[in-house]
């Protein structure tokens, strides 16, 4: 009896779903990281929802609606320094070293960690949503939106993460490789995230208006709302696609590297 031999794309997979399960297991064995990754975008949100939502005019959407975006995003941001923490892990540990001194697809060792960003965020945002719901969220979105939605999430998700893929495998300590998410979850903060940009001093509001958390945080206010979201969503993929590249491109260069 013969085997038909695997092909190489065949072969990165079959890794890559090897690994994804090795790393979804330690995950499973410490949900507490899932928790801990949520318990901060969701302290977040009662905050601003019962203490400073009452101060806060955004029109006529409840501040619940308006802010949830914003908070999503803010959950991978802080989602993905576990993953950089999990893959310096493994690389001060010497079994990065030994996986690929194994018979291994090169690109299955990251993209394990990657997916496992993936499941592990997808985890936390549901938990954010469902608090929200619980909190008076509510949303005139059809399927399609919800699922556009969804899209951005996962593309923005698989940017960072391969961003946080770099100080994963370069850090020297644990304060280096978990200290590079605190700038991205602080970004959202100096977006129409929290407050519309129209009230804020010149300079701070070209910033604000201009830089990518405001686009992706206004086509999922306008999708959630079920309202024409316009040239912003275009933006804001303009904005995660090329991050994805861009960070996809220097994470694979820093690994070769770093590969010797």
């Amino acid at each position: 009896m013969t085997t038909t031999p695997r092909t190489p794309a065949s072969h990165a997979v079959h890794d890559t779903t090897v690994l994804l399960g090795r790393s979804l297991r330690h995950v499973l064995r410490s949900p507490d990281t899932i928790i801990t990754t949520a318990v901060t975008p969701i302290a977040m949100l009662l905050l601003f929802v019962y203490v400073f939502g009452g101060a806060i005019s955004v029109g006529t959407d409840r501040y619940v609606d308006y802010l949830l975006p914003g908070i999503l995003l803010i959950t991978v941001a802080s989602g993905i320094a576990y993953t950089a923490f999990r893959l310096f892990t493994d690389v001060s540990g010497g079994i990065v070293e030994r996986l690929r001194s194994m018979p291994i697809a090169r690109s299955a060792v990251l993209w394990g960690h990657v997916l496992t960003s993936v499941v592990a965020n997808l985890v936390s945002l549901a938990l954010v949503v469902l608090v929200a719901l619980a909190m008076g969220f509510r949303s005139g979105a059809g399927v399609l939106a919800w699922l556009a939605v969804l899209g951005i999430l996962l593309v923005f998700t698989l940017a960072l993460t391969w961003l946080a893929v770099i100080p994963g495998l370069t850090a020297k300590t644990v304060d280096g490789v978990s200290g590079f998410s605190y700038p991205l979850v602080f970004l959202p903060f100096l977006s129409s995230a929290f407050v519309p940009t129209a009230g804020m001093p010149g300079p701070v509001r070209w910033f604000a208006e201009h830089q990518p958390v405001t686009s992706i945080v206004d086509t999922i206010r306008n999708l959630f709302a079920g309202r024409p979201v316009g040239a912003d969503l275009w933006v804001a993929l303009a904005w995660c696609v090329g991050l994805l590249v861009v960070a996809h491109a220097l994470a694979m260069r820093t690994y070769r590297r770093t590969a010797g």
